[in-house]
């Protein structure tokens, strides 16, 4: 019996024990699950992480935006496409293509310039070759109405070559004086011509020195 008691009184205590074990386990919290939902729960993106995201967008087009430009540019300017022999096939730096592009635009306003000097001279012989014409054909229509007068004095090819001298003379200094930029120069710079180059006394030294000249290429 006493055998019986102290089994009986073990057992008991282990029963205690388990159901004791039972009840703390299923009180603690399943920390595991727990975990697994915190996980699954959607992430919210803060002010702070939706600014970098915005600047690095921003920085992105940017960038694009500049090597798009300097792709551009390359494409563009003729001295671009020409790689130097020292960079062989390599890709241009931005350095180079922007040097090579502000030379191109200083080489276009050259250009630019020598025309418009070109098509300023053009129209100063333009002009000249106009009052050339108004003044031959005076010549020709006073001879055409006195075919006689002086006719075996001076022949047709003297006359013109004192009137080609003449003009020529002239023409030289209408073309040093005469600006036509604009007509208001033209005006101004046609009126102060007249004056000063045409002048009873300037074109009587002018025509003696013609004569002189032809003179001599007769004699």
């Amino acid at each position: 019996p006493a055998v019986f008691m102290e089994n009986a009184r073990k057992g008991s205590i282990v029963s205690r024990a388990n159901s004791i074990g039972s009840t703390s386990a299923s009180s603690v919290p399943n920390t595991d699950d727990e975990d697994s939902d915190y996980h699954q729960e959607p992430y919210k993106e803060s002010y702070k992480d939706r600014r970098r995201r915005a600047h690095t967008q921003a920085e992105q087009k940017r960038r694009d935006a500049i090597k798009k430009g300097y792709d551009d540019l390359q494409a563009i300017v003729p001295t671009c496409e020409q790689q130097d022999f020292s960079i062989g096939s390599q890709k241009l730096s931005k350095a180079i293509v922007l040097q090579k592009t502000i030379d191109y635009i200083q080489f276009l306003h050259k250009e630019k310039k020598k025309q418009e000097e070109e098509v300023s001279t053009l129209r100063k012989d333009v002009m000249a070759l106009k009052i050339m014409k108004v003044n031959y054909e005076q010549i020709v229509k006073a001879h055409q109405d006195n075919p006689n007068e002086g006719k075996d004095q001076v022949s047709d090819e003297v006359k013109f070559n004192v009137f080609q001298g003449i003009m020529d003379s002239l023409f030289q200094s209408f073309n040093a004086s005469i600006s036509v930029t604009s007509f208001q120069e033209l005006s101004a710079c046609v009126f102060s011509w007249i004056e000063e180059h045409c002048k009873p006394q300037t074109l009587r030294e002018v025509v003696i020195g013609v004569l002189h000249q032809v003179k001599s290429q007769l004699y």
